[in-house]
């Protein structure tokens, strides 16, 4: 590790000792070693022994910085793992970070901008609309316009901490790397590089604001989304400008049932955009934590969500999105064999794993999730309990299926404090049949061809050419193989007829000396041999002098 590295590692443990956060580990699950790792750091005790114990650990997180903060973000959205009083605490972390000075924010605005605020903007608010662990979000209003829009700017030498903590996670998982063997199924290097992929990608916000404009044309004329328009032309790996909107965020519970919010319509709607952006355009967003999700005031009985902070987007191969619908629908049917199947199928676990007993211990685990409302199931408990199972098959960690994991767990947390009779698989169910349908039917095939028929119109005029010269090639194939053939023929003629007189010979040799040995007349002896000997060098000179062909 570095100087720089083994610094930053002090200051994590130099803030989770400080607020405390050893103690609320219960003492059953503190080893020999870790009190004695505790003791070793004495001078560092716990000064915030007046507070909760959530709010040591949201503070703590708020002091550790963005990398921390985003945990902490989806900490909050699973009630079933927390109570409701450390939830709300984490909640805070999804919009109410401590802003940084605003003079700063101006300064850093300018330097994007290459100009004064005012030049392009009136009515600038110094106050932040929201603050976040990574950005801060300013109010104005367009000068050419007077459209209201938002200023979103990173926070000042949030790269150089974000990275820090990166190389801190990366050299940890690879010394646990190390540890385990370069045989393990586990993989924590290459989990690591994937949230590395994942959360760099919030620091350019540039990248956020492409990715905006693409989710907002996948869903123009949907009644379910709405994504706010972006400004392009003020748009910088460090500085976005949007439209602002205006809504009520998805936790706000209070005022959605205030205004008469369809709670079970907006919860269903939820889901299906979650499989929608999944399946049906292979483009997600994966940081769906209350903070990014408002809920429009307009007409609350068709209620639809307002999309914001699009800076972590997912994707998947089409063969990740095959194998996922089916092992949902598998998960649907309760067909354990197709599920234990399917993980070996994909190499999540070894191909001489015991079918029958992963088919059972997934039965153990997933069989109770069915035919009961939400708010009787902890799916956070049937996921720890499928890790659990999991480990006991050497399951492979897919790293490129983490973000659609965590997306899921948003899901369920924003679903059941909305409308907690949900039910998630019934909901989902009917749009992972129609689209296995679209993919393996008739509708399937004619989208495939669709999709290729701009490459085969290109290629038709080429067609003709392409098939008379195969033609020509083909035709002089066979010509020289021809050729070939009968150059062979040839041959084997002159070696059949060389052959034959070098073995006449050779029984004419071997007559007359046997002739010879016996004292028969001369002329025998030595007619058979001397005829022996021609019929030799008349076979030897008509052999074949290249028998390649």
């Amino acid at each position: 590790m570095t100087v720089k590295s083994i610094r930053r590692a002090y200051q994590v443990i130099k803030i989770a000792l400080n607020y405390g956060l050893d103690e609320l580990i219960p003492s059953k699950l503190k080893p020999w070693y870790f009190r004695l790792l505790r003791c070793s750091f004495f001078w560092l005790r716990n000064k915030h022994k007046d507070k909760v114990g959530g709010e040591r650990l949201k503070l703590a997180m708020q002091e550790l910085g963005p990398v921390y903060i985003k945990f902490g973000q989806m900490l909050s959205t699973r009630r079933d793992l927390l109570s409701d009083e450390w939830a709300e605490e984490l909640a805070m972390l999804q919009d109410r970070v401590p802003p940084f000075d605003s003079s700063v924010a101006k300064a850093q605005i300018e330097a994007e901008l290459g100009a004064p605020i005012e030049t392009y903007f009136d009515d600038f608010d110094d106050v932040p609309l929201a603050s976040a662990s990574i950005s801060q979000v300013h109010t104005a209003k367009l000068k050419s316009s007077g459209a209201e829009v938002v200023l979103k700017v990173l926070r000042p030498n949030v790269e150089a901490q974000v990275h820090a903590d990166l190389q801190l996670m990366s050299q940890s998982a690879q010394f646990l790397e190390t540890l385990l063997g370069q045989g393990n199924r586990l993989r924590p290097a290459e989990v690591v590089e994937d949230y590395r992929t994942t959360i760099e990608g919030e620091l350019n916000l540039k990248l956020e604001a492409l990715n905006a404009i693409k989710l907002r044309n996948n869903f123009l004329d949907s009644g379910s989304l709405y994504v706010p328009f972006m400004y392009e032309e003020f748009c910088f790996t460090r500085l976005i400008v949007m439209e602002r909107i205006y809504g009520i965020p998805v936790s706000d519970k209070a005022a959605l049932e205030a205004q008469g919010t369809n709670l079970k319509l907006l919860a269903e709607r939820g889901v299906e955009l979650f499989f929608t952006q999944v399946f049906r355009d292979n483009f997600f967003h994966a940081d769906m934590h209350p903070g990014n999700i408002f809920i429009s005031t307009e007409h609350p009985e068709d209620p639809f969500y307002i999309g914001l902070d699009c800076g972590i987007m997912g994707t998947l191969t089409e063969q990740d999105k095959r194998y996922l619908a089916e092992n949902f629908l598998a998960f649907f049917n309760r067909d354990y064999t197709r599920i234990a199947q399917l993980y070996i199928e994909s190499g999540w676990v070894s191909a001489d794993t015991d079918i029958v007993a992963f088919e059972q211990a997934i039965k153990v685990v997933c069989e109770p999730m069915f035919n009961k409302p939400l708010d009787e199931i902890s799916f956070g408990h049937v996921l720890l309990e499928l890790f659990r199972t999991a480990r006991r098959f050497d399951m492979v960690v897919q790293p490129q299926l983490v973000l659609l994991e965590k997306t899921l767990l948003y899901i369920e947390g924003l679903g059941r404090q909305l409308y907690p009779q949900l039910d998630l698989w019934k909901t989902a169910k009917p749009f992972l049949e129609g689209w296995m349908a679209e993919q393996i039917g008739p509708i399937g095939m004619a989208k495939k061809i669709k999709k290729e028929f701009p490459y085969w119109a290109d290629k038709l005029p080429e067609l003709p050419e392409l098939i008379y010269d195969n033609l020509k090639m083909g035709k002089n194939f066979v010509n020289s193989q021809n050729l070939l053939l009968e150059r062979y023929l040839k041959q084997q003629q002159k070696a059949h007829k060389s052959n034959y007189l070098l073995v006449t010979s050779a029984v004419l040799v071997i007559c007359g000396t046997i002739l010879f040995a016996q004292n028969a007349t001369l002329w025998a002896s030595y007619g058979s041999i001397g005829i022996g000997a021609i019929l030799w060098l008349f076979g030897w000179r008509s052999r074949p002098k290249n028998r390649k062909f």
